[in-house]
């Protein structure tokens, strides 16, 4: 292989690099090996999330001679066949009605279930929204107004998966509790760090470890405003199933390391060295730009911590803080490259790519972008000021005006998010 490095090849192995990624995760190839033993009786498929229909439709695939049926919901447009189990849509990050139907659904399917029953529950990021039952006094009203308050709090995925758990007629275990006597095996694809099963969906087949004080804490520590319905709740409620209460036999299908080393894999075929930074950074996503523009020059200039040509590969999920001026378009993917490329400012030979591997990057078209050494000077030539964009939270225009979003289109899976900077050549550092 040549060792010069054009634009064209970069952008080529960024896209082969990230797509590989995505691949990894996909459920309708890793689900087979992960099913439990066949079922007595009936198997009852119940699950939420983005990549659920993937997962129902692998499920269908692989057990043609089990006495099959169920429901799961995914994200509109996320949807794929799956034979003889219903694949609902329903909305997120806000649920909606259809959340709630969906809800009930499921609590129906596992009725009246007998010993010799199977359940399998498939579980993957964004299911807390697409699946939502308020527990009572609340309402869809109530349940919707804590979201939005979550969302905008700057808790962290876990901390709001805890008060949303014991916000529910169906979340932290409840859903394994209706089952009762079946057996029930949880499938899950994770987006989170730490790879916390329970945490993924809200954990509605899994045993909570999570209390009622602990959610009253973490509203009051992020001052997070709820409806006096939920504060009821949080306050009278019965608590959530602990461990030892229900069973636990619980499967990952899919999580962002083994993203990262199938990415690593994939880079070593393009002719570079990978350098895996870790599957749950976090953070506000400009800052991890400047700090991944300063590993990155370490790299060039110091051969630190390992010499070019090399990628950085990095996952997990970065945070956009909106303050209280008007914000533009875009989500943390690519404000996280509009902050990496302003910091590198037109620094040789370093590309990179940052994507949500679910193909959509907050709530835009778009799961990424791409950035490469020319793209500042291209920015000017079409007028378009960085850093302006950036203070702005209007990355996505940026991009898009610079033809470098990076489209796939749903992924039907769900690891969160994949970023690789390469650097294709070492250099000396600037004086």
């Amino acid at each position: 292989m040549s060792d010069e490095w054009t634009d064209v090849r970069a952008r080529t192995a960024l896209r082969r690099i990230f797509g590989a990624a995505i691949a990894s995760a996909d459920p309708r190839i890793t689900i087979a090996d992960a099913l439990p033993a066949k079922p007595k009786g009936r198997c009852i498929v119940v699950g939420a999330g983005k990549a659920s229909a993937a997962m129902a439709a692998g499920l269908e695939a692989a057990w043609p001679d089990v006495e099959l049926s169920g429901v799961v919901v995914t994200r509109h447009g996320h949807s794929v066949p799956a034979g003889r189990i219903e694949v609902l849509e329903a909305s997120h990050p806000v649920p909606d009605d259809t959340s709630k139907a969906a809800a009930l659904r499921m609590l129906h399917a596992v009725e009246g279930l007998s010993a010799d029953d199977l359940v399998i529950a498939l579980m993957s990021g964004g299911g807390s929204a697409l699946m939502t039952l308020p527990a009572s006094p609340m309402t869809l009203a109530d349940k919707q107004a804590v979201n939005r308050a979550l969302l905008a709090s700057g808790a962290t995925i876990a901390e709001m998966n805890v008060v949303r758990k014991h916000l529910s007629a169906i979340k932290g275990g409840r859903l394994a509790l209706a089952a009762r006597p079946a057996r029930v095996t949880t499938l899950v694809i994770s987006d989170i760090p730490g790879d916390d099963p329970a945490a993924i969906a809200s954990g509605p087949s899994l045993p909570d470890s999570s209390t009622k004080a602990d959610a009253l804490e973490i509203v009051g520590r992020f001052a997070i405003d709820l409806p006096e319905a939920a504060r009821l709740v949080l306050e009278q409620a019965d608590e959530t199933p602990k461990p030892g209460e229900i069973d636990a036999d619980v499967r990952i299908l899919a999580a962002p390391f083994h993203a990262l080393d199938a990415a690593a894999n994939a880079a070593r075929d393009e002719g570079l060295t990978p350098i895996i930074l870790g599957d749950a950074i976090e953070g506000e996503a400009r800052e991890l730009g400047t700090v991944m523009a300063g590993i990155a020059r370490s790299v060039a200039w110091h051969a630190q911590p390992g010499p070019a040509p090399a990628v950085l590969l990095s996952g997990g999920e970065t945070t956009v803080t909106i303050g209280r001026g008007p914000a533009g378009r875009g989500g943390r993917n690519t404000e996280f490259l509009l902050g990496l490329v302003i910091a590198l400012s037109g620094t040789c030979d370093i590309w990179a790519i940052a994507g949500d591997s679910d193909g959509i990057d907050g709530t835009e078209d778009a799961a990424g972008a791409l950035i490469g050494p020319d793209t500042l000077r291209r920015a000017a030539a079409n007028l378009l000021d960085a850093r302006a964009h950036l203070a702005a939270h209007d990355s996505y225009t940026f991009f898009d005006r610079l033809g470098d979003l990076v489209r796939t289109g749903p992924t039907l899976t769900n690891v969160n998010d994949i970023r690789a900077v390469l650097i294709a050549a070492g250099q000396p550092p600037t004086r």
